[in-house]
């Protein structure tokens, strides 16, 4: 790799989640979503520091926050080949259902599901494509029946 370039199996774009309790969440996303662990890191007394894991083609890097550190949850969205499925692993793995799977106006199968610190995965799995411009059309009809 030269210097200044993106380092293989990174996007333009890393989650970096910085969290009370990462070890946790590390092991949530294994489970939960088939992670792979690439690698750990350690603070000197054996504690959790870093970890990156790999889920389907992105890396997400999480890191044990410092106490005096105000956590910051987020939101995710995870294309997935089947929402259901990744869902149902993600309830089972301690995560808390936000949005049960449901075909949405866009053309995705979504769901969510909070994980164990606090942040959305939005789910999401493919059903038919469809233009913006009948998005458009869907998402008008759609928020008029919500109100």
């Amino acid at each position: 790799m030269k210097p200044g370039s993106i380092p293989e199996r990174y996007h333009s774009i890393t989650p970096y989640l910085k969290l009370p309790n990462a070890g946790r969440l590390a092991e949530f996303l294994k489970q939960a979503f088939g992670g792979i662990e690439l690698g750990r890191l350690l603070k000197p007394d054996g504690s959790f520091l870093h970890v990156e894991v790999l889920i389907g083609d992105s890396v997400v890097m999480v890191h044990e926050a410092p106490p005096h550190w105000t956590p910051k949850p987020c939101t995710l969205y995870l294309r997935v080949e089947d929402a259901d499925v990744s869902y149902q692993r993600a309830i089972a793995a301690g995560g808390i259902s936000v949005a049960e799977p449901l075909n949405m106006y866009f053309g995705e199968r979504v769901a969510c599901v909070q994980d164990v610190s606090g942040n959305d995965w939005w789910i999401a799995s493919p059903v038919e494509m469809v233009s913006l411009e009948e998005i458009q059309k869907r998402a008008a009809a759609f928020l008029k029946a919500r109100g």
